[in-house]
């Protein structure tokens, strides 16, 4: 066989250590596919989730897209709020600190993230830049 890795989301367990979020799901997509090169999580929010953590990445430039697969959320930035649907794709640079948010519907995110000029380097027992 060949080195193609094929996962359903749901196939991949969720993380469930000393970090892990009421509400939200953060599958380790990067560890399930066996990627190396840049960080990748599936994040799925419950409706009416608040949890998801305020964060940045100003200390280390690490760049962030996401995908929104399912529903839609509410991206939070100290620019305002927007509602980003299923179908978008949303990039945050490193110096933005971003939160995500639900409200009437949950959200599925497909996370992708690296530091541009850098080899990835993946985040040890939590849910990787969190």
């Amino acid at each position: 066989m060949d080195d193609i890795n094929v996962k359903a989301i749901e196939d991949i367990a969720p993380y469930s250590g000393e970090h892990a979020i009421p509400g939200i799901r953060f599958r380790p997509a990067r560890d399930a596919l066996g990627v190396s090169g840049f960080g990748m999580s599936v994040i799925e929010m419950e409706p009416g989730n608040t949890g998801y953590p305020a964060h940045d990445h100003g200390d280390d430039g690490h760049e962030e897209v996401y995908v929104v697969l399912r529903g839609a959320a509410v991206l939070v930035t100290d620019a305002g709020e927007r509602i980003v649907r299923e179908g978008e794709l949303v990039a945050v640079p490193g110096r933005i600190a971003r939160k995500f948010v639900t409200r009437d519907q949950g959200v599925t995110l497909l996370a992708l993230g690296g530091t541009p000029g850098e080899a990835y380097k993946p985040a040890m027992g939590r849910p990787a830049k969190l």
